[in-house]
């Protein structure tokens, strides 16, 4: 059986470990729950005949006061990186974060990750501003923790790109 360690980064309260929490065992809480250091899951998943162990990695949010401890990267085959739509920082903080990642363990597969789009009417991203994002050629999908949409299918994509390489 193959294991995988796939990342979740991203800004404070954009949504990771609901994100995790709805794939993994498919709930959802209202309930913010700030992650200490890294809460780490697993799924397994089916592609192409091949059963693949999920390890997944939640790591703290970033903010002014603490950083992402790169190290929590090394081994990943792929990481999601986690956008809030109704707040337009966590996009910058992103952007930012997607550069620093790839210096610490090189270009392997990702998806950004516009979470909360159960909420589109509040969301602070526009669609000019996610389509400059896809210029760059990066897989862009929009989920929402608490519906369910699109999650499976982040995953289900992000195994295949794994799988690819």
């Amino acid at each position: 059986m193959l294991q995988k360690k796939i990342c979740m980064v991203g800004a404070f309260a954009t949504g990771k470990t609901s994100l995790v929490s709805r794939f993994v065992s498919s709930i959802f809480s209202e309930n913010y729950h700030t992650t200490v250091g890294v809460k780490i899951d697993k799924k397994t998943v089916n592609f192409q005949d091949k059963i693949i162990n999920l390890i997944l990695w939640d790591l703290y949010g970033e903010d002014e006061f603490q950083k992402v401890r790169m190290s929590y990267l090394r081994g990943s085959s792929a990481y999601l990186l986690v956008v809030d739509g109704t707040r337009k920082n966590t996009l910058e903080k992103a952007l930012n974060l997607q550069s620093r990642v790839e210096e610490t363990i090189g270009q392997v597969p990702f998806i950004m990750m516009l979470n909360k789009c159960d909420l589109t009417d509040e969301w602070e991203i526009d669609a000019v501003e996610i389509d400059a994002i896809k210029q760059k050629n990066w897989i862009v999908m929009k989920t929402s923790a608490k519906t369910g949409q699109g999650v499976a299918e982040v995953f289900q994509t992000i195994a295949e790109k794994i799988m690819d390489e």
